[in-house]
């Protein structure tokens, strides 16, 4: 699959934002989610798309959708992968494969809001995360592409997010 046009847009958005700096910072897409009862919540994006998260049968859900820790690995995913594509398209790399896999391990006492037998609490975040990168392009090295993933995975916003720790403020609304 050609990654011209994308490259050609990625030149249009760079020759813009060359010229007007200031159109690069922008309020992203908010994520809207909407309880429905249990651990079933209903997320949904300004543009309609909509996606349904449960909790396992252990934790008091249905087990029969994603949990919100799946989606949220999916997420640091899947902007890897978009991000690779595009710097692959930028520095004229052909790729011929490309997939992601994000492996977490967590504990669940951190959800709960337990504490160790010392009274530490436990953390809630997975303790480690793994992104596992598959990738292959015509006549490119281990060593090229490598380094296209590290560029990629350094300007990528969601794994970004996890390494540059973006601050999260809380803010409440009595309905």
């Amino acid at each position: 699959m050609s990654l011209e046009p994308l490259a050609a847009a990625l030149l249009r958005a760079r020759t813009v934002l060359t010229r007007r700096p200031d159109m690069g910072l922008h309020q992203d897409s908010a994520a809207t989610v909407r309880w429905q009862g249990g651990t079933r919540n209903v997320v949904s994006h300004d543009n309609g798309t909509r996606l349904e998260t449960d909790m396992s049968t252990e934790l008091g859900g249905s087990g029969d959708r994603v949990t919100p820790g799946w989606l949220f690995r999916a997420g640091v995913a899947s902007c890897a992968v978009t991000t690779i594509a595009m710097r692959a398209a930028m520095e004229g790399v052909e790729l011929t494969t490309l997939e992601a896999r994000v492996e977490s391990r967590s504990d669940t006492r951190g959800l709960l809001g337990m504490a160790t037998t010392d009274g530490t609490p436990i953390e809630a975040a997975p303790r480690a995360m793994r992104l596992h990168v598959r990738i292959a392009a015509s006549g490119a090295t281990e060593a090229a592409l490598r380094g296209l993933v590290d560029r990629a995975c350094g300007c990528s916003p969601v794994p970004r997010a996890l390494t540059g720790q973006t601050a999260l403020d809380v803010a409440v609304e009595l309905a």
